[in-house]
Parts: structure tokens; sequence; C-alpha cells
């Protein structure tokens, strides 16, 4: 088999086979690990669990406890709303999304040079050049929209002005040149963009993006040892011929023969991707990887393998192009974002503490996933596991952790396991500034004590109590734990129409009255409970909503 076929044939196959694959697997792996991890959310740790104290002296504080709402049209004044912190968690996204812009416009540029030394054009125009850049930069317009850009109305200004540009540029091009059509472009830009486009989707689906890449990458691995011991068979006659015979031999037929070389071959793969995979999973646990950078490396690796398979029919050696413009990509991006976490100090950071109603479903995953975007610039975010978020927030060492049965041990089993845990917390940013996402696995026994101590170490509490009603008797359990343990100045709830206004008012007043003697809320001279009414989870909800949690943050807490 000639090297320009496998270049051209048999790699498309691959990529196309796993990322085919990579959907279903995707969903099949993440639904039994939520199952997994309800499970052991259903069972108990077994060990010496800290119960809340129910022999702690109770009286009723000397002032009411007023409820204050808020929404994105109040102007409440926050004594912090304007410190550096309020500042990353607001737009270190975008500062982020022009690094990466940058990185793009490197893998643009050259994947631009590539095309024009590979096709030995000599009649370089600056339109043809235009062209070519613009095409090529449409991998980076999607990371933009995935680092910075979550609701609607931003996603579409980005792929507008994108598209507006490229329509500009294809009628220059027919106005420069008659023989050219208005629609050549867009054809050529769909015939270039269409297919990477297509299986880069694969992995960013939203329900399994978080697991998509490893599993895309793992099944390339199986899918081209499927085909390695094929491709090294049918270039050797000889060796075919042993094959064969060895084969007979033992039994077989052709077709036993065939599916025998594409099962060892599976098999060989994936005994070398898996360590692999453990590796990355490790350079995760050591921060040296993100799992954004993870996602955006996969973005623009699929793009440069796909994009350059065509370069290959010019002379094999092209099929490279994309792998160094990957490269290019990385050295623009790794030295953009070391300048930007150098304005990042480690003691800087401000912890968020995430509680909420678990029956939230979607609207959870809606909210967290543009909470994500703005607050890992200033801080870390805790949160208890639940069923809502879970396949959400999985890291790369907790899913491979799940594959290889050892998801147990994820779980706080007791008290002294919670204390390791928490003395293992790094509040360092990541390569790319982002602070981690601190996900507590709890049993049915080691909840409770898990978020006390989260509580009593984090910055700010923000409680989503949307869908809140006297069914929910872990929040009203919480309720009592911030009003008894943490001032109510660092906590703010979340509420929305769904939100039982009327228990939650009564149920405050009834754990107001039974507060702990020793609560930091006793000595408040005008103790309020700070309610935020969301309704669309707009990008001005959102801004109005991080200025009020970032104005809890004391001033003088350094994390």
């Amino acid at each position: 088999m000639s090297t320009t076929v496998i270049l051209t044939g048999l790699l498309p196959f691959i990529v196309l086979v796993a990322s085919a694959l990579a959907v279903p697997t995707s969903l099949l792996l993440l639904r039994l690990y939520r199952n997994a991890v309800q499970k052991g959310m259903r069972s108990v740790g077994g060990g010496t669990v800290l119960s809340p104290d129910r022999t702690a002296v109770h009286r009723a504080p000397s002032s009411s406890l007023r409820t204050q709402a808020f929404d994105h049209t109040s102007n409440q004044a926050q004594p912090d709303a304007d410190s550096p912190a309020y500042s990353k968690a607001r737009y270190g996204a975008w500062k982020t999304a022009a690094v990466y812009t940058a990185a793009g416009g490197s893998y643009a540029l050259i994947m631009t040079a590539g095309w024009l030394t590979a096709t030995h054009d000599q009649a370089i125009v600056w339109i043809k050049v235009l062209l070519l850049f613009w095409s090529y930069l449409w991998p980076t317009v999607i990371a933009v929209v995935l680092v910075a850009a979550y609701d609607r109305p931003g996603r579409l200004r980005l792929f507008a002005a994108y598209f507006v540009g490229l329509l500009a540029i294809s009628a220059v091009a027919a106005a420069r040149n008659p023989g050219t059509g208005l629609g050549q472009v867009p054809l050529y830009w769909i015939l270039e963009n269409g297919p990477p486009t297509a299986l880069v989707l694969t992995f960013l689906l939203r329900p399994i993006r978080a697991v998509g890449p490893l599993v895309l990458a793992f099944l390339i691995a199986i899918a081209t040892g499927s085909q390695f011991l094929l491709s090294i068979a049918s270039a050797n006659q000889a060796l075919l011929r042993l094959i064969a015979e060895i084969g007979f031999r033992l039994g077989l037929n052709t077709v036993a023969i065939f599916s025998c070389l594409i099962l060892l071959g599976m098999i060989a793969f994936g005994l070398l991707g898996w360590p692999l995979l453990r590796v990355l999973g490790k350079r995760y646990e050591q921060k040296k990887l993100s799992d954004q950078s993870i996602m955006l490396d996969a973005l623009w690796l699929l793009f440069g393998v796909v994009q350059s398979i065509g370069l290959a029919f010019e002379s094999p050696p092209w099929i490279l192009t994309g792998l160094v413009a990957f490269i290019g990509y990385k050295l623009v991006s790794r030295l953009g974002l070391r300048w930007t976490v150098a304005a990042h100090p480690a003691g800087d950071s401000k912890t968020l503490l995430l509680l909420r109603v678990f029956a939230l479903g979607r609207r959870s995953e809606k909210l967290f996933d543009k909470l994500r975007k703005h607050w890992p610039y200033a801080g870390n975010i805790s949160m208890i596991a639940g069923p809502d978020l879970v396949t959400t927030t999985i890291e790369p060492h907790e899913f491979l952790d799940f594959v290889s049965g050892r998801l147990g041990r994820q779980f706080v089993s007791d008290a002294q396991d919670l204390e390791r845990r928490m003395a293992l917390i790094d509040k360092r940013p990541d390569p790319d500034g982002r602070c981690r996402i601190n996900e507590f696995f709890c049993h049915n026994d080691t909840w409770q004590m898990t978020m006390e101590r989260l509580a009593a170490t984090s910055d700010a509490v923000l409680m989503d109590l949307r869908s809140f009603s006297p069914a929910n008797r872990g929040c009203i359990f919480e309720l009592g734990r911030l009003l008894d343990g943490i001032d109510l100045r660092r906590v703010v709830f979340l509420v929305d129409d769904t939100t039982d206004r009327g228990f939650l008012e009564s149920t405050l007043q009834h754990l107001w009255q039974n507060l702990g003697a020793d609560s930091p809320n006793q000595a408040a001279s005008s103790p309020t409970v700070r309610l935020f009414r969301i309704a669309a989870q707009s990008r001005r909800e959102l801004g109005a909503l991080l200025r009020l949690v970032m104005g809890a943050v004391p001033a003088t807490t350094a994390a």
C-alpha cells in the first residue's frame, strides 16, 4: 500500500470511524459514571464522621433578620466590586481568548504558507493569501466561542463577523477575477472546513465535552490499530503468506484470519494508548495541563490533521504541515498564557463555595457553564458532587479512575480523609490562568461535615435555591449551617419564580430564632439575607451576580 494511499485514504477513514464512535461511547461512559457516583453518594463511608453538634447553645439574636432582593437592574453598593479580583473574573476569559486568537493566527499563517509552498503556486496575490488565511482561521473562532462567548447573542456576533469577512473576501475575489464565481470561495471554505468542523463537534457537544477529547484520542488509537497489521501485511507479500499459512494450520478461514489481525491490532494499540491517557491524566493532576487546554489542543490538532490530508497529494511529507502549524499554535499560546498568568498571583485567589438544589438539572448546568467561564480567573470554586453537574465537572484523572474501577478513592470516607483532601487543595492557577473546580465526592454520612468545612474555608458562598421547596431537606440543613457558621455578608442566595419564597423566608426566620450562641451573625447590627433573582441567565444578569458575589468577598481575605 503506497504512502499516499495511506495518508489520503486510510488516515481519513481512521479519523472518521473514531469520531463516529466517540459520541455514543462518551454518552455510555458518562451514564455509567453518573450511576456509579450516585451509588457512592447513597452508601456510607464507614469511618469516623464529625456530626453536627446538636447540644450547642442556641438563643435568638437581638436583631431581626431581614431580606433584601436584587436583580440585574439593582444599583447595589458593594465595597469590593471594582477590585482586581472582580476584573479578573469579569474579563479574564476575553484576555485568554485574545491569546488564543494570536495562537490561531499563527496556525493560519503556517497552514497558508504550507499550502502555497506545497502547490508551487507562482501567482501569489494578496487576495488569495487572505482567502487561505481566513479559511484556516476558522478554528480560532470556535475556540473564542468556547473560551469566552457563552450566550447566544455573543456567539452570533462572532460568527456573523467571521462570515461577513468571508463574504467580503468572496466579493473582492470575484471582482478581481471575473472568471471566479461569487459562490466558489464559500464552496472552497466548505470543502476545507466542513469535514473537520463536523468531526470536532463529536467531542465538543455539551453533554460529552468533559470527556470527549480523551475518548476520541483513545478511539483513534484503537481505529489505527485495527488497520495497522492489515497495512503491514498487505505491503509485504511474504509476510502475508506466512500469516495465512499460520492461520490455516490453526484451522482458521480467510475471514477469521482477517478478523484476528484487526482484533490483535486493536488490542496492541489499546494497550499502548491507555498508558498515554494515564500520562495525560497525571499531567493534569500536576497542573501542567487544564481541562480547557486539552479541549482546545484537540480542536486544533484535529483541524491540522484533516486540513493537511489534501496536501499529501502533492507529496506525502506535506501531511506534516498541520503538525507544524499545531506546534506554532502551542508555542504562541504558551507564551501568551504565561504572560497573562504572571499577573495572577496565587495568594490573591478567592474561593467560592457553590451550593444548590440537585434537582435543577439543565438549569444548573447552564448557570455553572457561565459561572466557570469567569470565576476561575479570580479563584477556585468548591462544591459537593451531585447528579446535576457530575458529568459536567468530571476531570481527566477522575474519569480515568472510573474507567479503571477506582472511582471509590475519590469519595470522602471520614473526617481524617476530609482534612487530608482539604490540605491538598492547590489554589495556584493552571497554565491558562484558570483555577480549579474543587469537587468533593461524598457518601451519605460525610456530606454534612464536608459542607461545613468547605463553608468555613470559603471567601464567599453562592447558594442556588431555584426550585427550593419543603422536599429539599438537605438544603434546609445547609441554610441552618450557613446562618450558624458564616457571616451573612459573605453569602448570596439565587432564586427565581420556581423558588417557594414563602417557605424559604419562613424557614430562614425559624432557623434565625434558633441561632447558635457563637454564630458570627449574633453581633450583626442589621443582618440581611441577600436574594438575587435570575430569569434568563443572560450576560447582564451574570455580570450583576458576579458583582454581588465578589462584593461579598472580604477585602482583607487572602485565600
